[in-house]
């Protein structure tokens, strides 16, 4: 397309020096520009290839050594991995976090409904897949509290609580209580959820579904995770009161909990609430005063947690506790050397697909909120569809060897960060450690309380319940951000976990689909003596333009807010649709034009609008078309290059087109020399 500039006035522009010690005068001299003219000057193309055409582009420059290497990164950091510089801080870090995973695993392989040696092999199989695939650095992969208790809960709905008992239903039969009761053992449960977890997370990341992590925003994940740890509570108080009570499914389970051991608080064992109060006794000392005191004294973290595991092991084994002098419940077989690989019941995965969702939305996100925090502070890249991929091989992995779904511990990765772990040679570490406990020193911990364990889990979540220290945060944030905490708290803590996600994913959404229909408008002036344009409430200086009016929004021009943006339009410049009702019904155009209140033109600035689409565009059309009957030309200006495209293509398909310009002070010339007004 030639150039030809419209060729009206000069635009002379001279800053006041003596405003500002340090502004500077300038004099811009060129014709006025439309938005078509400053294209082809600045050269812009707009031709975008056909997404076979980039498909074909992208193959090309595909290097099989460069595909390798980002589906399994190990490849590439391993060979250059800094001996000298590394080794030593890595084996110490795993050592640390192999201390660490003993009792946690352990624990949170019974809060996951399972046997405590679920928890060790979790430590070891998928921990190991990670390593292979993961691009986090720093995060200690394993149990984890809050995955735990919502694995659990799907233990509960489709195991039979007396598998392998003489009890055991062979049948489905439905309990008492009107609940199915289904055939199946709590591993076999607890391995088909790790297994369709782990197919969901391949799907999501063959998909670029990577960036739905960002639904789960920081309140609503800071909310969630703050009532799941008082799930996790309730789940441990019958072992710290030694009952044995009925498992609840469904809605209000923390409600029904809470009842039964009310009910039954006559009942608890003295010796196991003992036990458990000595082992929080003896974890909040060590955690808020001696662990503080010895980190200023050695590098090496004391293991408090695995000190109560072994302390009160050989306590429970010389005073016999299981015996009927105590009754305490202890942890009971736990088998040696590795499980024999072993694929869910094809069935089971059906069964378990829809509760399945939950748990994989939440472990997904956990690893990546702490994966981010780590790769922020080390400055290098964490990949989110590269992170699906890895958890999605290490959970189909481990879902053959008894495991359940795989997620990065808060604390543990906190622990191995501040021991110095520089990469993922620290999990290797960690699982070789782990794997003579399993080979040979597994049963050493048979008499281990249950109660202990309990203990243990009640004082490491002192940090999830800490967070509801963040609603004052979130309060002051916003209206939105406060909503999106208490409503996925409240429905948490009221209803059930899964549902509670849900609405917090539900508000989640609501709250952004508020945030983009929300919009600012004004109308703007002109600062004297320049070609600056500002709001004219906010800037007392500001001068009204005679006869022209310039309307700035801020937003997106769509299907959803286009009625809106025509109603403040109208508002702002003091016409109404009776006006231009009653002008539509004069006879004469002169007539018609008594009613634009002395108004000759209407620029629209669209510098803030990121998006129109056709149903905006056809806004436009009404807008000029109300605007021509009453005499008033219209004008737009400052689209950005996306917008002027949307124009361009809505122009293309036989709509009429607009006169655009490449800034509102071009349009302001152009409109104010047009020879009719």
């Amino acid at each position: 397309m030639p150039y030809k500039a419209t060729s009206i006035n000069i635009i002379d522009v001279e800053f006041d020096k003596h405003k500002s010690s340090d502004s500077v005068p300038y004099l811009i001299n060129r014709n006025v520009l439309k938005q078509d003219e400053l294209e082809f000057i600045a050269g812009y193309d707009r031709q975008k290839d056909s997404a076979l055409k980039s498909l074909k582009g992208n193959l090309k420059e595909l290097k099989p050594k460069n595909v390798l290497t980002d589906l399994c990164p190990v490849l590439k950091w391993l060979p250059e991995y800094p001996i000298k510089k590394n080794l030593m801080n890595d084996t110490i870090s795993g050592l640390t976090v192999a201390v660490m995973h003993i009792p946690q695993g352990m624990a949170y392989g019974l809060l996951a409904g399972v046997d405590p040696i679920v928890g060790l092999y979790m430590a070891f199989f998928p921990t190991l897949i990670y390593v292979l695939f993961g691009t986090s650095r720093h995060i200690s992969m394993g149990t984890f509290a809050v995955v735990s208790i919502m694995t659990s809960k799907i233990v509960a709905t489709y195991s039979d609580p007396n598998y392998g008992s003489a009890n055991s239903n062979l049948t489905q039969t439905v309990s008492e209580d009107g609940h199915p009761i289904y055939p199946y053992s709590p591993f076999e449960v607890a391995t088909a959820v790790t297994m369709i977890c782990g197919f969901y997370q391949i799907i999501m990341s063959i998909l670029r579904l990577g960036i739905l992590s960002s639904l789960l925003s920081e309140a609503l994940v800071n909310g969630f995770t703050t009532a799941a740890a008082f799930h996790v509570l309730t789940s441990q108080l019958k072992d710290v009161l030694g009952l044995k009570l009925p498992r609840h499914k469904g809605a209000f389970k923390i409600i029904l909990s809470l009842k039964d051991m009310v009910l039954n608080i006559m009942s608890a064992n003295p010796n196991a609430i003992y036990i458990s109060m000595s082992c929080i006794a003896f974890m909040v000392t060590m955690n808020e005063f001696v662990k503080p005191w010895a980190s200023k004294k050695c590098k090496f973290p004391i293991p408090a947690e695995l000190m109560a595991v072994v302390g009160f092991t050989i306590a429970s084994y010389a005073l016999n506790l299981t015996g009927p002098s105590y009754n305490v419940r202890t942890v009971g077989n736990i088998p040696t050397g590795l499980p024999i690989p072993k694929m869910p019941p094809f069935e089971l995965l059906q069964l378990v697909a829809i509760d399945t969702i939950a748990v994989c939305i939440v472990s997904y996100s956990i690893n990546m909120s702490m994966a981010k925090i780590f790769a922020k502070k080390e400055y290098y890249e964490v990949r989110p569809n590269q992170e699906l991929l890895a958890l999605g091989f290490s959970n189909i992995f481990g879902s053959f060897f008894s495991c359940i779904p795989l997620c990065c511990s808060l604390s543990r990765s906190l622990i191995q960060y501040q021991a110095g772990g520089k990469t993922q040679l620290t999990s290797v570490i960690s699982a070789s450690i782990i794997l003579t406990v399993l080979l040979w020193f597994g049963p050493l911990f048979e008499t281990l309380p249950r109660a202990t364990l309990a203990g243990i889990i009640i004082v490491a979540l002192k940090g999830m319940f800490m967070q509801i220290k963040d609603l004052k945060r979130f309060m002051k944030e916003g209206v939105l951000e406060s909503a999106e905490w208490i409503g996925t708290f409240m429905t948490v803590i009221i209803v059930d976990i899964d549902i509670g996600l849900l609405t917090g994913v539900i508000i989640s959404i609501l709250a952004l689909y508020i945030k983009g229909l929300k919009s600012y408008s004004s109308m703007l002036g002109q600062v004297p003596n320049t070609d600056i344009y500002v709001d004219l409430k906010t800037h007392k200086n500001a001068i009204e333009l005679q006869h022209v009016k310039i309307f700035h929004y801020s937003g997106s021009i769509n299907f959803a807010t286009c009625s809106g943006f025509k109603k403040e339009l109208f508002d702002n410049i003091g016409i109404n649709q009776r006006v231009i009702r009653r002008a539509s019904l004069c006879e004469s155009q002169s007539e018609a034009r008594n009613f634009n209140n002395n108004l000759k033109a209407l620029i629209i600035d669209l510098g803030s609008v990121a998006h129109i689409d056709m149903s905006g565009y056809r806004t436009f059309m009404e807008i000029k078309n109300d605007m021509k009957l009453i005499s008033v030309n219209i004008f737009l200006a400052n689209a950005s290059d996306c917008v002027y495209d949307s124009l361009t293509h809505a122009a293309c398909l036989g709509h009429p087109a607009f006169e655009c310009f490449s800034t509102v002070h071009d349009a302001v010339l152009y409109a104010t020399n047009k020879s009719d007004l």
